[in-house]
């Protein structure tokens, strides 16, 4: 695993990149209803920079990448190769050097979870921002965007006769039958036990509990047990 250097960048500068790219995204990101909104990366963004910090990995990176992440998520847009290029040009003309533009292209390509087929992560920024990515998919927040995502999707809520799914290739998890509750057992319940920094593993303790007896709660109403 390679080592991020300090970005050569005053404090101010920074700032104000971060402040720009905040705007960005905003826009890019105005009338989602997936649970994929402009909320959704602020509190990636706010968390991957809580989790740089405690891990000693590069704080601005880590923001940069929380901040433009789904940008060129496969699940969001039609073409990722154009997405990552309008993205990319951003940064730069932006001011951003070569070779952070180059990590944060790294990290957004292999973050995310596609049916648990990802690619291995190259930096500690990429695990913060993994691991600060799917803390906001786990807990209270992650359940609200489970049941937006499905909705979105057309997805049912729950349907007995649609198995969970143990193993699929990463077309097979977007592509598939599912349900909202199988997302839980498919994807949800497993990210505690993958997230990679130590101060996340911290961090998905509750969450990860919380479905736990949300899915208990869930499953006595849905069979009418009083």
């Amino acid at each position: 695993m390679s080592d991020m250097k300090t970005v050569d960048l005053t404090m101010d500068r920074r700032d104000t990149i971060l402040n720009q790219i905040r705007g960005y995204v905003q826009e890019k990101c105005a009338g989602d209803v997936t649970g994929h909104d402009w909320h959704h990366v602020r509190r990636v963004a706010a968390l991957a920079r809580q989790l740089a910090i405690a891990e000693g990995a590069d704080a601005f990176i880590c923001e940069v990448a929380a901040l433009v992440h789904d940008l060129v998520d496969d699940k969001l847009v039609s073409d990722v190769a154009a997405a990552m290029r309008e993205t990319l040009m951003y940064l730069h003309e932006l001011g951003i050097p070569n070779e952070a533009t180059r990590t944060v292209a790294n990290i957004i390509t292999t973050i995310s979870f596609k049916g648990g087929q990802q690619s291995p992560l190259e930096t500690k920024e990429a695990m913060v921002v993994q691991d600060a990515d799917r803390l906001d998919a786990i807990g209270a927040i992650g359940i609200a965007r489970t049941f937006a995502y499905g909705g979105a999707k057309g997805q049912s809520i729950y349907n007995p006769d649609i198995p969970v799914r143990d193993t699929m290739t990463a077309v097979e998890y977007r592509t598939g039958p599912s349900t909202s509750i199988n997302h839980f057992y498919e994807k949800l319940l497993k990210l505690k036990s993958l997230m990679n920094t130590e101060t996340a593993k911290r961090l998905a303790e509750a969450r990860h509990a919380f479905l736990v007896t949300y899915l208990d709660q869930f499953m006595r109403e849905w069979n009418a047990e009083v």
